[in-house]
Parts: C-alpha cells; structure tokens; sequence
C-alpha cells in the first residue's frame, strides 16, 4: 500500500524555521529518523521509504504554501495515490503551541496552502494533521506571526511534539486514520 505524506511550507532559508514551515520541518525530521535524504523532483522535494510493508512517499512542495496543491495533485497522480492515503502536514493558528490534531477532512479555515490543495484536488476530503502554533498576535498581524520565527521556549520543545507527530503519520500508514484519531486526537 502507497501513502503521500505532504509537509507543508515555504522554500528558502529565510522561512526555514518560521512557524508556516512545520510541515518541513516535522518531515525533515522524520527523514533524519529513517536515514533518508530528500531530492529535489517536479514541483517538491521527495523522499520514499518502507514501514510495516507501507510504500511512503514524502513530499515537501517547491510551488510555495498558496499553490501547494499543484504538487499534492501532480504526485497523487505521479504515484497513483488515493486522497485516503494522503497526509497533510499543516501549522494551525486555532490550535495551542505543540497540540496536534488529525482529521480525515475539513474547513481550510483561511489556511491558503489548504485552500489551493481543495481546489486542485477536488474538495476538502484528504486527511491532515494539525499541528497547533498558536496565536500569540495581535489583530491584523497574523501574515507577520506565522512567518516569523519560533521564539526560544517553543524551539527547545519542537522536537518532542514533532517526533509526537512522526508517530501520528506512521500510525496513520499503519492502522489508518480511525484508530490513529482515536489513540492520539485529546
């Protein structure tokens, strides 16, 4: 069985440890962890590796967050990828710092990156992981907060909540997205 598990973010080193990045960021981590290494491909970055006899396929798109779709719609059909097997990796302003949450599908609540996967993808039933940044700004300064950088408390503790995450996404290819929500989601 095959699964796409897109990170969501931006390229260049000035958004590389920007809130908008998580996506990146939680993939590059489980990259390191499995001992891989990403190649630059068409419309991303990619890397591949086998859990449990699941084929997973790791993409961080290279269109920017507002046209990820282009390279979540052109890989799902590259690699002949269901949307149940597909897993979005997407920072959350509604969520607290470090707090995930996985859905089967939903509202791209503002989130452009979503936004851009739905249209190009055909509706808003691909499943995603939330994963909170909080929302520690002040109105009308939202676009600044999630491009600005992690302060140094959140820093120090990215680590455990992404490697919290790594175990959603194996479980997700594991035991699929019920039991996964039901183990993890609070």
């Amino acid at each position: 069985m095959k699964y796409l598990i897109v990170g969501l973010g931006n390229i260049g080193s000035e958004y590389e440890l920007t809130r908008h990045n998580i996506g990146f960021l939680t993939l590059d981590r489980l990259a390191e962890k499995q001992a891989i290494r990403f190649d630059s491909s068409r419309l991303a970055f990619k890397s591949d590796f086998k859990f449990k006899g699941r084929h997973i396929h790791l993409i961080k798109p290279t269109t920017y967050m507002n046209l990820s779709g282009k390279a979540v719609n052109y890989w799902m059909k590259e690699l002949k990828i269901p949307k149940e097997n597909v897993l979005v990796i997407v920072d959350d302003i509604a969520l607290p710092f470090g707090k995930l949450r996985m859905r089967a599908k939903g509202s791209a609540a503002g989130h452009n990156g979503l936004k851009n996967i739905e249209e190009l993808t055909g509706g808003n039933n691909y499943p995603r992981l939330k994963f909170g940044i909080g929302d520690n700004f002040h109105s009308g300064k939202q676009v600044d907060y999630v491009l600005s950088n992690f302060d140094q408390g959140d820093l120090a503790e990215l680590p455990i909540k992404m490697d919290k995450a790594i175990e959603m996404i194996l479980s997700f290819c594991s035991i699929g997205i019920e039991r996964t929500m039901n183990q993890f989601n609070d």
